[in-house]
């Protein structure tokens, strides 16, 4: 019997970059990119990302209540596919998720329900250099939006972004 089932990736440096902050309604998203090798992060997902905010996720936030309105978007051209995760804080200290996966051969998304993906191990050192930085900026005595908007994640090799 095998160890594992399943396919096993190979750990590789995948890039980061960060685009800046995306303003809809009320929520302010620092913009992240995360690339498989071979894989570029095209104008196209930028905009493909604004339109999965715009439409599904503000009236998720809305619906839920609680919102702090601050959070992040990941877009990871994937191996397999892409992933776009839409990240907000509620509650001063709670992070909820909407993600949009689709195979690159596929015609639509995965069902996200039914496949309950939080992420990759690439997303979750993103993930986790968010919780890093909203713990520093904003859960303290004098809470500091800006700063939160301005720290971002740092590659997976470690450099800093600029």
């Amino acid at each position: 019997m095998p160890i594992h089932a399943g396919p096993i990736e190979i750990d590789h440096d995948r890039p980061v970059s960060h685009h800046g902050v995306l303003e809809v309604g009320p929520l302010r998203l620092k913009v992240y990119g995360l690339l498989a090798r071979n894989q570029q992060l095209a104008p196209d997902l930028l905009d493909q990302a604004r339109h999965f905010v715009t439409e599904e996720v503000l009236a998720r936030v809305t619906e839920m209540g609680d919102s702090n309105d601050m959070g992040f978007v990941i877009i990871h051209p994937g191996d397999l596919g892409l992933s776009i995760s839409a990240h907000w804080w509620a509650q001063g200290s709670v992070l909820c998720q909407h993600i949009y996966r689709r195979l690159h051969d596929a015609p639509l998304p995965m069902d996200t329900v039914s496949r309950p993906v939080i992420g990759c191990v690439w997303e979750l050192a993103l993930i986790q250099s968010e919780q890093r930085a909203w713990r520093t900026a904003m859960m303290r005595p004098d809470p500091d939006p800006e700063a939160y908007l301005l720290t971002f994640a740092a590659s997976s090799s470690g450099a800093p972004l600029h």
